[in-house]
């Protein structure tokens, strides 16, 4: 549930901003983008005479080039006084990859706003918005516009049923609660493009995807723990000629398996390794798996980057018998 003096000291801390940036993951998601050009189309529809950059470490994947002001997105930042930073959808500074090169923002020297899901969230802002219970940080921004009064608008609704639809698997995934339906509906009433956003998320795939995804369903092997695991190479996405961004989504194939307590994708990116976890068992938390890697996520869904690369191995074994 929104805490309301939050919500209050963020929007009088907007008002008062010359300048303000939205920012979100690495490797942005549905949510984290659906989050991003949301808020600044908040900021922009019901703050007067105020600049808003969009930024992230990596471009907006091709899924998403719907969204409204996604092609203003900015991998570069160049803070100056009086700037206001509104973090979405990341849990801790290092997600974002600004946290080295600009600490001066996460340091508290800046005034900062962080508004999120993730139960692992490290507060790190100057005020915190974050609902662990809600499914997607844009569920969490529905709710702020509506306690601070702030219209919906048909393309400001598009970017926000992005991010709940995507972070729900298409309101499939356990997070679907009842609450979720009425965020949906909510923002269907407020004229957000579902048609748009189920065919350029669910109903379409380039042919490296594809070609991509085979590979995940075909290295899938199965441990005594009972664990979905994949793994790609920086020459399997070569071979296939697919971006990194085009991974999203196969995790939810290999967490289909049944009888597997959790699934697993581990990708190298440019010197690290990704790992992706899902679980659709309640005995399980793959959060806690993943806080091994110094990752984190939620109970059912959860990740990890760590520097280094895949090595193969391969283990044989003899039994005996009668010839």
């Amino acid at each position: 549930m929104l805490d309301a003096a939050s919500v209050t000291r963020a929007v009088d801390m907007l008002k008062k901003a010359k300048r303000i940036t939205c920012m979100c993951h690495r490797n942005p998601d549905g949510d984290a983008l659906g989050a991003m050009t949301g808020m600044a189309q908040l900021v922009e529809a019901n703050i007067p005479n105020v600049s808003v950059t969009l930024a992230c470490v990596d471009p907006v994947p091709p899924t998403f080039a719907y969204l409204p002001l996604g092609q203003r997105v900015l991998s570069e930042l160049n803070p100056i006084e009086g700037d206001v930073f509104v973090f979405v959808d990341a849990a801790e500074p290092k997600l974002t990859e600004y946290h080295e090169r600009f600490p001066q923002i996460f340091g508290g020297e800046w005034p900062t706003i962080c508004i999120d899901h993730h139960p692992t969230n490290t507060n790190f802002a100057t005020v915190n918005i974050v609902v662990p219970e809600a499914s997607s940080t844009c569920e969490v921004i529905v709710d702020l516009a509506d306690l601070a009064g702030w219209k919906l608008t048909p393309e400001l609704a598009t970017s926000l049923l992005t991010g709940v639809y995507t972070d729900t698997g298409g309101l499939l995934h356990s997070n679907t609660t009842p609450k979720v339906y009425r965020t949906v509906a909510r923002l269907l009433r407020a004229g957000a493009a579902q048609r748009t956003i189920v065919t350029h998320v669910f109903r379409t795939a380039k042919l490296s995807t594809l070609r991509l995804w085979g590979r995940v369903l075909e290295k899938i092997g199965v441990t005594q723990e009972k664990g979905a695991i994949s793994a790609l190479t920086e020459e399997d996405f070569r071979a296939t000629g697919a971006d990194y961004s085009e991974l999203t989504g196969a995790i939810d194939y290999v967490n289909a398996i049944p009888g597997m307590r959790f699934s697993l994708i581990l990708s190298e990116r440019g010197g690290k390794v990704k790992g992706s976890l899902r679980t659709l068992r309640d005995d399980v938390d793959v959060s806690k798996m993943a806080a091994t890697f110094q990752g984190g996520g939620h109970k059912k869904a959860a990740g990890f980057a760590v520097a280094g690369k895949l090595v193969p191995e391969v283990r044989w074994k003899v039994e005996q018998g009668n010839n």
